[in-house]
């Protein structure tokens, strides 16, 4: 007789039921894009349930996100193995410090810091460093670099010297300024989220009580997304287990896209190493269709931790190729070309929800705005803000509203362009990734709006379109194609994907220059393609005209659209022989 246990696996294929069996001992998920690594990681969580093995309460499931922890909880009731704690690492943390403050220290546990922006900017101005709004957001993103690392001041200090820090802060000068954070922080009985993590393992460490509570609550663990761990999650993690070696982790090397921010990969690549490890691949992708996943593969041949997925669906039509490159000459021309072709997809019957477009930076959402707009295709960003709701393009708007009220009679070009001066754009981006380097990228975005307005548009009239374009962004949601960056975009899919902006300087972006820093790229890249089921359309554009200079396309490409991909030329009249040409370099 088939069990209620057995049954659920039959829901998996044989990769997948290899996973859910291995209940013991430490268990790596090695799981390419698409393979059905939430399905595999459930089911073998309520399989563990149901064969008595998990005690329910003991159970702790791990991941990122609030959104990733609902929907682990959502499908485990389902399954049968209700009240499982599917929490990310800072809210199971939280919880725990905030117990166990109070028993060890006699007092009720610090406040935690909703953003870290007011103490940083005390710290810099006690010490005259003089940082901009933006500059104070790439400080803060610093001092959680350095933190989710687990780094002391003196190995931040070394790390520092080949990162990009913001405009006029020296190594020096950012060390002391994490100091003096810290300083300000602890006076005002204030911790941050990184601390969380920090202080929770620290007391499992050092107090043997707790160790001892926490270890006999939670005995089971099951950690998703694996390769996005820092050293600070992975040392509380390492606290909670003890002696213990009942983990799980899942995760996928070619996916890490947040090393910027601390994640390491080694975590998940090295975890087989452990005495005794299960290593469990699954490679067959369930997402996409083999024209795809032949690309995703291209793409990461030979890459460290690389999965090779094999797909299990076939394109409905072989005459229509499920990857197809389109080469523009200007971005302008891209975003239309785009457009229309988003809105043939949606003539042909495809219901807008089913497409999404995604690019490498915000800024690239002004001219795709108004392009799908104009071609009446309704628009969402989903997660993302809109270009039109960053408070610096919002003061942009209101500075060109100023001078439309003072009847500023210069040029469009140059009025636009002395407001954006006031704002802090210069003629040559900032280097290195960033706040400050985004916010130029923002306000760049609005210059080049004025570079392409038609001949003779006054000032009046552009902040009067300007204006058309940010109220159509707040129309009432509705189904509509979703506009996303690549970042933003990890974790989901849709049936269509166009992929814009496949050239060098936006994939790879232009301060990506170490290799450690493009293959990051490769791999964000990989996310966006994986993210498509049926089509996958990929573009780039030969300039960001009228401005002068020529891109090149991404050096991706040669990989990513191998000889008998569909490559169409744009309204330039770049075609595939050019393009080919310009992707193999």
């Amino acid at each position: 007789m088939v069990t209620e246990a057995e049954r659920l696996l039959d829901a998996l294929d044989d990769q997948q039921r290899v996973a859910a069996e291995a209940l013991a001992g430490p268990v790596c998920v090695l799981a390419g894009a698409g393979t059905g690594k939430t399905r595999t990681i459930t089911h073998r969580i309520a399989y563990g349930v149901a064969t008595g093995v998990f005690p329910p309460k003991r159970v702790m499931a791990l991941t990122f996100t609030t959104r990733a922890a609902a929907e682990l909880r959502s499908r485990l009731a389902a399954l049968g193995a209700p009240g499982i704690a599917a929490r990310t690492f800072h809210s199971a943390a939280l919880a725990q410090l905030n117990h166990f403050w109070p028993q060890v220290i006699g007092t009720p546990a610090p406040s935690v810091l909703d953003s870290k922006a007011r103490v940083v900017a005390r710290a810099a101005e006690v010490l005259r460093l003089g940082l901009p709004p933006a500059g104070l957001k790439d400080a803060a993103s610093e001092i959680e670099y350095r933190k989710a690392s687990a780094m002391g001041f003196d190995e931040y200090a070394a790390a520092a010297a080949s990162r990009a820090l913001p405009d006029g802060v020296d190594v020096d000068a950012m060390v002391r300024l994490q100091q003096l954070y810290e300083t300000l922080k602890d006076e005002q009985r204030l911790i941050d989220f990184e601390d969380v993590l920090l202080a929770t393992a620290g007391m499992i460490e050092s107090e043997p009580q707790v160790a001892t509570e926490v270890r006999e609550q939670y005995r089971f663990f099951t950690v998703d997304e694996y390769q996005d761990v820092s050293p600070a999650q992975q040392a509380l993690l390492t606290a909670w287990l003890g002696e213990h070696r009942d983990v799980c982790v899942v995760g996928d090397a070619s996916q890490t896209i947040y090393s910027f921010a601390g994640a390491q990969a080694d975590h998940l690549l090295r975890f087989g190493e452990r005495p005794g490890a299960t290593v469990v691949r699954l490679e067959h992708n369930y997402r996409s269709v083999d024209g795809v996943v032949r690309s995703a593969n291209a793409l990461m041949t030979g890459r460290r931790g690389a999965l090779t997925l094999t797909a299990v669906r076939r394109a409905a039509d072989p005459r229509d190729p499920a990857v197809q490159v389109r080469a523009f000459g200007s971005d302008a021309e891209e975003a239309q070309g785009v457009a229309q072709a988003v809105a043939a997809q949606l003539a042909g019957g495809t219901p807008p929800a089913d497409v999404a477009v995604l690019v490498r930076i915000n800024a690239q959402t002004a001219l795709l705005e108004q392009a799908l707009t104009g071609a009446g295709v309704p628009v969402t960003t989903g997660r993302s803000t809109r270009y039109f709701e960053q408070p610096v393009v919002r003061k942009a708007v209101e500075l060109l509203r100023a001078a439309v009220a003072a009847r500023v009679e210069e040029p469009l070009v140059k009025t636009v362009s002395d407001a954006l001066r006031q704002l802090g754009h210069t003629h040559h981006a900032p280097e290195g990734p960033g706040e400050q380097r985004t916010q130029w990228e923002l306000l760049d975005a609005l210059g080049t709006l004025a570079e392409q307005a038609p001949p003779g548009t006054a000032l009046p009239a552009f902040v009067a379109d300007l204006a058309e374009r940010a109220a159509a962004q707040h129309e009432p949601p509705r189904a509509a194609v979703t506009l996303l960056t690549l970042h933003a975009a990890k974790g989901l899919e849709w049936p269509v994907v166009f992929l814009v902006g496949c050239s060098e300087g936006l994939l790879p972006i232009a301060y990506a220059r170490t290799p450690a820093e493009l293959e990051e790229e490769r791999r964000l890249l990989y996310v966006g393609v994986t993210r498509a089921r049926d089509r996958l359309r990929l573009s780039w554009a030969r300039s960001a005209a009228p401005r002068p200079g020529e891109r090149r396309a991404s050096r991706f490409l040669a990989e990513l659209a191998p000889p008998g991909t569909r490559q169409t030329p744009g309204p330039s009249g770049t075609g595939t022989a050019r393009a080919r040409a310009a992707a193999a370099g």
